[in-house]
C-alpha cells in the first residue's frame, strides 16, 4: 500500500557538540569537554525522526557545496529520506551549528545558517507539484520566513495539512498563522507568539487560545517533562510524558514533530498522536545526538504498549 507522504522543509546542519560538566558563563574557559560532531538542523532531524518512524519523507533543504553538504545528502538517503529536493548552493556554506550540552542535558547553541538562509521561493517552485501530492507538510524557523509563507499558502490552497513548529522562536503574521492547521510551540516559543507568559498549565491553556483565535485550528504547546497540552475544537487535554533520565535534550522537540506527522499521516487521533509523539521525545533525551537521538518505529511502538 502505498503510504501517505510527508513533506519537511527546513534547515540542515552539522552540529560540534561538546559535552562539560556546566554551561560556561560569559567570557569563562572550561577545560575537560569532550566533542563530538553530528548531523543536525531543525529540518532534517525532524525529516529523520519522521523516516526512522515509518514515515515516507521527502526534504525540502538547502546545503552547501563542501564536505558538510555531501554527508548531510548520504545521510538522509541511509534514512531512506527522498533528496530530490535538497538543493546544492555553489556560494553558501552548509549550516554549522555549535552546542554545548552540561551534565544536566541542558544546553544552548550558536547556528550559523549559510546555505539554510538562500533556499528561497524560487527552489519551492521546483518542488510544488510534490508538495500538492502530499498529505502533511511540516515546517520550522531556521529558513527564510518568506519561503515557509509561501510554503503554507499553496499547501493550503492544495488541501495540505501544514504543522509549523516555530522554532527557534520569532514573530509570525497573522497571514501565516492562518495558513496554519497546527502549530506545535515550546513555553517559551507560546509566550513569544502570544506576548504572554507562559510558566504553567492554566498560562499555556490562555496562550493556545490565543493562537487559535489567529486561524490555528489546532495548538500544541511542549511542556517539556510535563509532557504537552493539545486544544482543538475548544478542547483541551493534557498528555502526559514518560518519567526519564534526560543526558541530551538537543533533539527532544524534533523527534516530537516527526512523530507527530507520522501517527497524523497514519491516521490516528490527534490526541492519540500527539501521546504517540511525547514517547517518542522521551526515548530521544536519553540519548546524545540530535539525529543519532531519534527512535526507530519499533521502539516507540513498544513503550506506547
Amino acid at each position: 500500500m502505498h503510504k501517505p507522504s510527508i513533506i519537511v522543509v527546513g534547515s540542515s546542519n552539522t552540529d560540534m557538540v561538546i559535552k562539560s560538566p556546566y554551561l560556561p558563563k560569559p567570557g569563562e574557559t572550561i577545560l575537560g569537554g569532550t566533542f563530538f560532531m553530528n548531523a543536525g538542523g531543525k529540518g532534517a532531524n525532524q525529516a529523520v525522526a519522521a523516516a526512522r518512524l515509518g514515515g515516507n519523507v521527502s526534504f525540502i533543504a538547502k546545503v552547501g557545496d563542501d564536505i558538510f553538504g555531501k554527508q548531510a545528502i548520504d545521510l538522509f538517503k541511509k534514512e531512506g529520506i527522498d533528496t530530490t529536493y535538497v538543493f546544492t548552493d555553489a556560494e553558501y556554506p552548509s549550516g554549522v551549528a555549535l552546542i554545548n550540552v552540561d551534565d544536566n542535558g541542558e544546553n544552548c547553541i550558536v547556528v550559523a545558517s549559510g546555505a539554510n538562509a538562500a533556499l528561497f521561493k524560487e527552489d519551492i517552485e521546483i518542488a510544488k507539484e510534490k508538495i500538492a501530492k502530499a498529505s502533511i507538510v511540516l515546517m520550522q524557523l531556521e529558513t527564510p520566513i518568506s519561503t515557509i509563507e509561501y510554503v503554507a499558502a499553496f499547501a493550503k490552497a492544495n488541501n495540505v495539512k501544514v504543522v509549523l513548529n516555530p522554532a527557534p522562536a520569532a514573530a509570525l503574521s497573522d497571514e501565516l498563522l492562518q495558513n496554519i492547521n497546527i502549530i506545535t510551540p515550546n513555553q517559551h516559543e507560546a509566550a513569544m507568539l502570544t506576548n504572554t507568559e507562559v510558566n504553567d498549565i492554566d498560562s499555556a491553556k490562555h496562550a493556545a487560545k490565543i493562537l487559535n483565535g489567529k486561524g490555528v485550528e489546532t495548538v500544541i504547546i511542549t511542556l517539556g517533562a510535563d509532557g504537552a497540552l493539545l486544544y482543538e475544537k475548544d478542547f483541551f487535554a493534557e498528555i502526559t510524558t514518560p518519567v526519564v533520565k534526560a543526558v541530551d535534550t538537543t533533539a527532544a522537540g524534533d523527534v516530537f514533530n516527526g512523530a507527530l506527522v507520522v501517527a497524523l499521516s497514519e491516521g490516528m487521533s490527534m490526541k492519540h498522536a500527539v501521546e504517540y509523539a511525547c514517547n517518542a521525545a522521551a526515548i530521544s533525551v536519553t540519548r546524545l545526538g540530535a539525529q543519532a537521538s531519534a527512535p526507530y518505529r519499533n521502539e516507540v511502538a513498544s513503550s506506547v504498549e
